[in-house]
């Protein structure tokens, strides 16, 4: 493809198998964990736990739970990723190479950009509207380890978060259109969790997790923070649907091994929301854009059924952005203003 005089645009999700079968699953949780931006601890530490104590451990479990949402076009997340680009192509034109990777297995990174030489500019877009060093970070590390080696370095964009643009809370105000919110006994906002430690390196000031209440409001202080963020997208979308505050809550799911996470843990949330007379619940999950194994899987069936044995009667889950025009949207804007 001849790039000459276009603007490259990268999309890129986090990963996936290239199949549910295990020996694909235990791949790519090993290329996953061993990212030093995810555990980060020293390299043959990491390296020993991660391969010979959580994948052994964990990738038949996890590859089941592939298995389950698996589809016959395949990932969900990489489906939903190419409706995307193809979307996205369509509506930038020809003067822009509108291509998508994955941090870890396939697409790569270094195959994908590989095709998009000569462009003029180059606009990384991960997705993720929240800001981690063990995901945006990831993913800029991993582009910029890419091109430094090309003859002739593009110039280049790196986008850092999204967490509170219109475009992107309108989006997922649009996907919540089909449930009456104002029904549900409870709304819950589930993010991604992150180690506590991740967010105390992010901070230089002291301030992350030593100050009440330090992570609600968005703040010179925490601007860097990924627990801050989350809670911006969360007011964001209860202000625009306007969900009083004392009828939602925020919580982080998908914690791993016993080192402190943020909390308050989705799974324990949910539970006492049902024991305290919570019937109907309605989860967001607003660091995911499209769905996934932590969507689907976890809170749509794990935590659906948690849920119900606590006493509690429907937990219903709003959809990902996935391939939405209003996805698709929030990508158009955000490329137009990183021109």
């Amino acid at each position: 493809m001849d790039n000459q005089g276009k603007t490259g645009v990268l999309l890129v999700n986090l990963g996936t198998p290239d199949s549910p079968k295990l020996w694909d699953v235990f791949r790519y949780l090993n290329e996953f964990l061993t990212d030093g931006r995810v555990i980060d601890i020293p390299w043959l530490f990491r390296q020993l736990l991660v391969r010979c104590m959580i994948v052994p451990r964990r990738f038949k479990q996890t590859a089941k739970g592939y298995q389950a949402i698996w589809t016959q076009e395949g990932s969900p997340l990489k489906v939903y990723g190419y409706l995307v680009q193809e979307a996205l192509q369509k509506r930038l034109g020809g003067n822009y190479h509108v291509e998508l990777a994955m941090r870890y297995q396939n697409p790569s990174i270094p195959s994908v950009l590989e095709k998009m030489k000569g462009v003029k500019g180059l606009i990384v877009i991960p997705f993720f509207p929240q800001y981690a060093s063990a995901t945006v970070g990831s993913v800029h590390q991993r582009v910029c380890e890419t091109i430094s080696k090309w003859e002739v370095i593009p110039k280049l964009s790196l986008i850092n978060h999204y967490y509170k643009h219109p475009a992107l809370i309108k989006a997922f105000c649009k996907a919540a259109s089909s449930y009456p919110v104002d029904n549900y006994d409870h709304i819950l906002f589930s993010f991604h969790g992150l180690p506590e430690r991740h967010v105390l390196k992010a901070n230089s000031c002291g301030h992350c997790l030593k100050v009440k209440d330090c992570c609600k409001e968005i703040s010179k202080k925490n601007e860097n923070c990924y627990a801050a963020e989350c809670y911006a997208t969360a007011q964001g979308i209860m202000k625009a649907l306007n969900i009083p505050k004392e009828k939602a809550s925020i919580a982080f799911q998908s914690r791993l091994g016993k080192d402190p996470w943020l909390r308050p843990y989705t799974g324990e949330v949910i539970k006492n929301l049902a024991r305290h007379g919570a019937c109907h619940l309605l989860v967001f999950c607003p660091s995911f854009v499209c769905d996934c194994l932590e969507t689907i899987e976890e809170i749509g069936v794990e935590y659906a059924q948690e849920f119900v044995e606590a006493g509690g009667k429907k937990l219903d889950l709003v959809r990902g952005l996935n391939d939405s025009e209003e996805w698709v949207e929030t990508l158009v804007q955000l490329v137009t203003a990183s021109c």
